[in-house]
């Protein structure tokens, strides 16, 4: 049976990726039940890494942060300063740095939804914590 009522949540401001990543390692391997295979962790983890990140560097900075553990998801919301959707680059080449974080979130969440207000949006990504997303072809 799976329940969109959140069963542990955590709503703090993480002040970089890595404290982001801490936290929701955290709430993971506090909720008294088994963690996420370290394959499915590993996906969490980047996503989060890469939504606060591209907050702080493309979003005028990060104003939210919320994290949510249903019975086989985690919902992790991020705020920003920026009413901009992300996109995916269309001019990155493979060899230059950056534009990989938006497509990579995008193939690893279930789902994702972007509500922009006034002077910014939140992203909210649901992630499995039991099997990893499959890539589409």
């Amino acid at each position: 049976m799976t329940t969109t009522e959140p069963r542990a949540s955590r709503d703090t401001r993480p002040a970089n990726a890595g404290a982001a990543r801490d936290q929701v390692r955290d709430l993971l391997h506090t909720t008294g039940r088994a963690p996420p295979p370290r394959e499915v962790m590993d996906d969490i983890l980047l996503v989060v890494s890469e939504l606060v990140t591209n907050a702080y560097r493309h979003g005028g900075g990060l104003t939210g942060f919320t994290s949510d553990l249903s019975d086989d998801a985690l919902i992790v919301c991020v705020t920003d300063a920026s009413p901009v959707i992300p996109r995916t680059r269309t001019d990155s080449h493979p060899t230059s740095p950056g534009g990989f974080g938006w497509p990579l979130i995008s193939k690893l969440s279930r789902q994702i939804t972007i509500t922009p207000f006034g002077s910014g949006k939140t992203i909210r990504v649901v992630l499995s914590t039991t099997d990893r997303a499959m890539p589409s072809s």
